[in-house]
């Protein structure tokens, strides 16, 4: 079977995107995230008509291990981008995407869009460990769980594989995000995500991390950069929601032979 799909990214998170109501499975969606046997990337961004009031869009991702994911924050921007290039939105209005976490709106700003990623949940302290070395962080919950640790230097953490962490606390897995401050307000991060393994970039790993850190500093508000391997995004905290800025961009459109994938249909 010829599949069509689109290859786009939101910082160097990268995603193929589904048009055709096709029956994924999760080998189908591991060998097309296959980086050498398939088109390679960070997970499945699968468009399908929402049922529900609020949205005509469900955004149905999947992760490169073939694993279901309840949200995307990269992803809804690139999903958002492609509605807009595929002409089922217009390119000056808010997009309304409906996501397994809720609903989610994009609004364009500027190259990319700024999208309300939902109230953030602090979930408490748990720790994560890499080899020896253990760390404290905080969890929150961004619809998806996460733990994110404060460090002194993000660059020397070996992140190829997933990092020990508390199963108790998380039953059902956790992305892992680690931070520094550059300077205030100004953060930098590496993040190991559950089902996709280490990404250049995580939009509600990255959303984590700020509320993590203001609440660290004592609040509960404020706009904080946060620098990624694939790039910079811009997360702001406010009485109500969290909001995620950055880039989206569509690089190609394309057939697969799903037949030549390396995966037993």
């Amino acid at each position: 079977m010829r599949l069509p799909y689109a290859k786009g990214h939101g910082t160097g998170n990268d995603f193929v995107i589904l048009d055709a109501d096709v029956p994924l499975t999760p080998e189908l969606v591991a060998a097309l995230c296959d980086r050498h046997f398939g088109i390679g990337a960070d997970g499945v961004l699968r468009v399908l008509p929402n049922t529900s009031p609020g949205a005509a869009w469900f955004m149905d991702y999947w992760n490169s291990d073939g694993s279901l994911s309840e949200m995307c924050g990269n992803g809804v921007r690139v999903f958002a981008r492609h509605l807009v290039e595929s002409g089922r939105v217009a390119e000056d209005a808010p997009i309304p995407i409906a996501t397994r976490a809720g609903l989610r709106t994009a609004l364009p700003e500027g190259p990319g869009f700024r999208v309300d990623m939902g109230a953030p949940v602090l979930l408490g302290t748990s720790w994560a460990q890499i080899g020896d070395a253990k760390f404290n962080g905080v969890g929150v919950s961004m619809g998806n769980p996460h733990l994110v640790c404060p460090v002194p230097a993000v660059e020397p953490l070996h992140l190829w594989e997933s990092p020990a962490f508390d199963t108790d606390f998380y039953p059902e897995g956790v992305n892992v995000e680690f931070y520094t401050e550059l300077e205030p307000d100004h953060l930098r991060m590496r993040v190991y995500e559950r089902g996709s393994g280490e990404t250049l970039s995580c939009g509600t790993g990255t959303c984590a991390v700020a509320v993590a850190y203001l609440h660290a500093g004592g609040r509960t508000t404020g706009t904080v950069t946060v620098d990624v391997p694939g790039g910079r995004l811009v997360v702001t905290v406010d009485d109500q929601t969290c909001w995620l800025a950055g880039p989206a961009v569509i690089l190609a459109h394309g057939f697969v032979d799903t037949d030549a994938l390396r995966y037993s249909a």
